[in-house]
C-alpha cells in the first residue's frame, strides 16, 4: 500500500488527484491532505480518505477544520508550518498542487524525505528550478511533471536521448480571448477572462489562460525541468487542446502526445509512474475530430510569452521576481485594480525595476532568497499598480 500525500487537495488538481485515489482505495493509505479557505471540503475528503492529518493554510481557521473533523481520527493543524511538517510526513508520493510561491517550501520538504514529487505548482520550478532539482538529486528523489504539457514531453522522451532533441513545442489553447480583436482586450472583465472554452480549471489559471502567463510560466518550466536552451523551446496555440506537446528531433521526427483535455491523465500518469494503468478519461476519435489545427501565437497580443523568454535570458532570481509581480498583478486584475492588459505592464515594469537591482541574476538560488526577492518583488508590483491605477 503506498503512502500518499496532497498539497493543494481542494483545488482543481488536488480533486482530480483524489478522484483517481477514491477508485482504487485499497491501494492507498492517504498520509495529509492541505487545503486553504475550502474548510468544508477539506474535513470532507480527509474524514472519506481516512487521512492521518488535514491541515488548512489559514492558522484563524483551526477552530472551524477541527469542529469539522470532530467524531474523526483525523488530526488538525494549521499555518505554513504545520504544511510544511505534514509535506514531511514519511510518504511514497506527494502531489504538490499548492497555487503560488507558497508550494515551494513543502515541496522541497517532500524532496528531503525521498519522496516522488508529482509537479503541479508550476512555479517552484520559475523561481527555484535548480534548487527543486537539486534537493531532489541530493536525497534520491523523484520529481514528475504533472502540467499537461510536461507530462507529454516526458513521455515522448521516454527511452529518447535528450541530446538528440532539436526542439520542444507545448501548445497553448489560447485562452478566452484568443480569437478576440487585439484592441477589445483592454476591456475583457473578470467574468470573460475566468471562463475556458477547454479546461475546467481554477479561476486563477483560467486567467493566467486567456492572458497566457499560464504558458510564459511552462516556458520556463521546460528549460529548468528538461535542460534545453530557450531557443528550443517554441509555444504554439491549438485551439483543440489535444495535442499537448511534441518533441522534434535532430533527424526531423516530430513525436506528440496526444490525449483528452482532461488532467487524470497526467495526473495518472504520475501515479502510477513508471507503469501506465487504465485511466477513466474519455477515448478519442480522431475520425470524428476530423483535424488538428495550428496557429503561431502574436506575442503582441500576450506579452507574456516575450517576458518569459527575457527571464530564461536573465537567469538567476529573475524567476522569483516575475512569478511574484505576476501574482500580485493577477490579485489587481481580480480585485478590479487594474485592467486585463495591465497585467503585462506591471510584470514588465518590475522585472526592469529590479533587474537594475545588482546580483539579481547572479545571486545563489536559495530558498531564503527566493523568500526575500519575492518579498520585495511584491512590494514593487503593488506599487506599479497604484500608478497605474
Amino acid at each position: 500500500m503506498r503512502r500518499i500525500t496532497v498539497l493543494g487537495a481542494t483545488g482543481s488538481i488536488g480533486q482530480n488527484t483524489i478522484d483517481l485515489i477514491r477508485r482504487d482505495p485499497d491501494a492507498y493509505k492517504v498520509v495529509a491532505l492541505t487545503g486553504g479557505r475550502n474548510i468544508e471540503k477539506l474535513a470532507h475528503d480527509a474524514k472519506a480518505l481516512h487521512a492521518e492529518v488535514a491541515v488548512t493554510c489559514h492558522p484563524e481557521l483551526l477552530g472551524d477544520l477541527r469542529a469539522a473533523l470532530s467524531g474523526s481520527d483525523v488530526e488538525a493543524a494549521a499555518g505554513d508550518e504545520a504544511i510544511c511538517a505534514a509535506a514531511a510526513r514519511p510518504a511514497d508520493w506527494c502531489m504538490s498542487a499548492i497555487v503560488g510561491a507558497a508550494g515551494l517550501a513543502p515541496g522541497l520538504e517532500a524532496l528531503k524525505q525521498g519522496q516522488t514529487l508529482a509537479l503541479a505548482n508550476k512555479e517552484s520550478l520559475v523561481t527555484a528550478g535548480p534548487l527543486l532539482l537539486q534537493t531532489a538529486k541530493a536525497h534520491g528523489a523523484t520529481v514528475l511533471p504533472v502540467d499537461s504539457e510536461h507530462s507529454g514531453v516526458f513521455q515522448a522522451l521516454i527511452g529518447e536521448d535528450i541530446t538528440a532533441v532539436e526542439r520542444i513545442i507545448i501548445t497553448a489553447s489560447g485562452g478566452a480571448f484568443r480569437d478576440w480583436p487585439i484592441e477589445k482586450l483592454a476591456n475583457a472583465t473578470l467574468a470573460q477572462a475566468s471562463s475556458h472554452p477547454n479546461w475546467d480549471m481554477g479561476q486563477r489559471i483560467t486567467i493566467d489562460s486567456a492572458s497566457m502567463f499560464n504558458k510564459a510560466m511552462e516556458l520556463i518550466e521546460t528549460k529548468e525541468f528538461f535542460g534545453v536552451r530557450p531557443e528550443q523551446i517554441e509555444a504554439l496555440i491549438h485551439p483543440e487542446s489535444l495535442i499537448h506537446a511534441l518533441v522534434g528531433f535532430h533527424d526531423g521526427a516530430l513525436m506528440a502526445h496526444v490525449g483528452p483535455p482532461d488532467m487524470r491523465h497526467a495526473i495518472g500518469f504520475a501515479l502510477h509512474w513508471p507503469a501506465r494503468k487504465p485511466l477513466p478519461v474519455t477515448r478519442l476519435d480522431l475520425a470524428k475530430i476530423g483535424q488538428f489545427s495550428f496557429r503561431a501565437p502574436d506575442e503582441h497580443r500576450w506579452p507574456a510569452l516575450r517576458i518569459a523568454r527575457e527571464v530564461m535570458e536573465a537567469g538567476g532570481l529573475s524567476g522569483a521576481v516575475f512569478n511574484a509581480a505576476k501574482e500580485r498583478a493577477l490579485d489587481g486584475f481580480i480585485h478590479g485594480e487594474i485592467g486585463f492588459n495591465d497585467m503585462s505592464v506591471v510584470v514588465d515594469r518590475v522585472l526592469a525595476k529590479m533587474s537594475a537591482k545588482n546580483g539579481l541574476q547572479n545571486a545563489e538560488i536559495t530558498l531564503d532568497n527566493v523568500a526575500m526577492t519575492d518579498r520585495e518583488a511584491r512590494v514593487v508590483a503593488d506599487e506599479m499598480m497604484q500608478r497605474l491605477g
